[in-house]
């Protein structure tokens, strides 16, 4: 696979709406596995579309060399179609079916064409990917998020690709798929570049590039290096702000410093020039002479200012903005001890079988509980979590909620219309606050100025994310009870960062699922829940 290359030259791309997103990137990947970086919204998903052929750029050029496969980060989570057809390989399967029944139609050899081992080979990308035992004609309504990324990763495997793009690979997946994708990835030799919030996925790859609107910076080495040495860049540029904020100073000071002295030899020479008695002539000719002697002193020094503040300017373009939501919220404050859910028995069937054990799961939450549910993709997580919100209805046992104030932020974000910008669904989120106040609110979660009028449909996850938080966090009334099921999916480092600071403002009780170790450890999980094989049980914080 040598011959994988991903060649951009001069691309631009905007939106429809001519809001732009490139302007004039050029870059040349040539092998070996890359990293993109970059804060939410910046354009990593765009550009995988772009070299996918899925965007059409506004101008230059991209060419791909090879085979190319790619994942993106919006998966259907539910639907009719079954393994096989995501897959890919339905077609073929049929045809092998026909010739081995005696059907040797022609257009059976054409659709099988060199693919006469494709069942042994889909089988063992299942197996490798920790699919084992999936059935080729199981629907993907019936999958898990974690299953279906993992389907998702082996349709494009099976494609043979010369050139991957992927894009959170690991969104959704458990401990031990996390690390069958690791190994399946460290056995690809191809071109390798994918968009992750993980960083032991990120500390794996052999490169970093960190995407600006007309520049892809390549850094050598794997996440951690990366890290260090933005941070050896960032003290450098710290220290040449805090110097250059000196010479401007000193520069300002000097400046009136001299236009203090001109001042008062001005005012000397017309004393001294009044009492020598001079004509009037002679006097007005060195008046002069003394003024454009301090005009050309004035000018140096406000040239030496521009100066000044020009490198200031500089100097603070090399520094990175970090931002983190910062608020308050005491009115999610719940008393400590107070019931918020209490279930017990509690079963649902999927198609006639049973998702929990026999006699079901027993769950309570009180305030302010923060309490993890952990445990393998496809044992009934979400399904818990919709069962405690109301969402889904019960086949046994009993449930008993607090007054309904419980929010409930799914894996897809949906809770937001995608067609009302992010100002008009806070309104609806909080329709008592006036204006100005929710502006301002918004403006904690990052959302400033023109951003808060932009559609939600066409923000990025981590925007999207904000914005959810945003009227979940501020609504009338705000919530006692938040539910999360992977809210570290699609999210950049950054955005993970600015989660864990609204859920650290937030004073209510939340239940989150996530496989997202570092995240939970980060957000003072109280009390940790391993739902496994249908059984609920209290389990213990995860080591490394």
């Amino acid at each position: 696979m040598s011959d994988a290359t991903v060649v951009c030259s001069n691309l631009s791309f905007s939106w429809p709406d001519d809001t732009p997103v490139f302007q004039d990137l050029s870059f040349t990947l040539t092998g070996g596995s890359t990293g993109l970086v970059a804060p939410n919204g910046s354009g990593k998903s765009t550009l995988l579309k772009l070299i996918a052929g899925e965007l059409r750029p506004t101008g230059g050029s991209l060419s791909v060399g090879g085979t190319l496969g790619h994942l993106p980060q919006s998966l259907p989570l539910t639907g009719d179609l079954t393994v096989a057809e995501v897959l890919g390989v339905a077609e073929v399967i049929r045809a092998l079916d026909a010739v081995e029944s005696g059907d040797v139609g022609e257009e059976h050899f054409t659709t099988i064409g060199d693919d006469w081992d494709i069942e042994e080979r889909t089988r063992a990308q299942l197996d490798r990917l920790g699919l084992a035992g999936l059935a080729l004609d199981r629907t993907l309504g019936t999958l898990s998020g974690g299953q279906i990324v993992s389907l998702g990763l082996a349709a494009q495997l099976l494609k043979r690709p010369d050139v991957l793009l992927l894009d959170e690979p690991t969104n959704n997946l458990d401990r031990e798929a996390r690390h069958r994708l690791y190994e399946v990835l460290a056995d690809f030799n191809g071109l390798l570049l994918l968009v992750a919030h993980d960083r032991a996925l990120l500390d794996r790859m052999d490169g970093i590039a960190e995407l600006g609107s007309s520049r892809l910076r390549f850094h050598g080495g794997n996440f951690t290096s990366y890290e260090e040495s933005v941070r050896a860049e960032q003290e450098v540029a710290e220290k040449n702000v805090r110097n250059a904020e000196q010479e401007l100073k000193r520069e300002k000071r000097e400046q009136q410093q001299a236009r203090e002295r001109a001042e008062r030899r001005a005012s000397n020479a017309a004393r001294n020039l009044k009492s020598a008695g001079l004509p009037r002539i002679f006097a007005g000719t060195m008046k002069r002479g003394a003024q454009e002697s301090a005009g050309r002193a004035g000018q140096l020094h406000a040239s030496r200012v521009g100066e000044a503040r020009a490198r200031l300017d500089e100097a603070g373009r090399a520094l990175r903005e970090e931002q983190r939501i910062t608020l308050e919220l005491p009115d999610t404050q719940v008393p400590a001890g107070r019931d918020l859910f209490f279930g017990e028995g509690m079963q649902v069937r999927h198609d006639g079988e049973a998702v929990f054990a026999e006699g079901g799961v027993d769950l309570s939450v009180r305030g302010p509980e923060r309490i993890a549910l952990t445990g393998p993709n496809g044992s009934g997580k979400t399904t818990l979590l919709r069962l405690v919100t109301g969402e889904l209805g019960l086949d046994e046992g009993e449930v008993k909620r607090a007054d309904g104030r419980v929010a409930y932020l799914s894996q897809r974000l949906d809770l937001l219309d995608p067609d009302r910008t992010v100002a008009e669904n806070f309104a609806a989120f909080a329709p008592e606050r006036p204006e100005a106040e929710r502006m301002n609110l918004l403006a904690r979660f990052l959302f400033r100025g023109a951003r808060a009028h932009l559609p939600v449909g066409v923000l990025s996850g981590g925007e999207r994310l904000r914005a959810t938080l945003a009227c979940v966090l501020c609504a009338e009334p705000a919530p006692q009870l938040l539910l999360l099921d992977e809210p570290t999916n699609n999210l950049d480092l950054i955005s993970v960062g600015q989660l864990e600071s609204a859920l650290d403002s937030y004073r209510g009780a939340f239940l989150v699922v996530s496989h997202d170790e570092r995240f939970l450890a980060a957000i003072g999980v109280t009390r940790w829940l391993r739902l496994a094989d249908g059984m609920l049980g209290t389990t213990s914080a995860p080591t490394e």
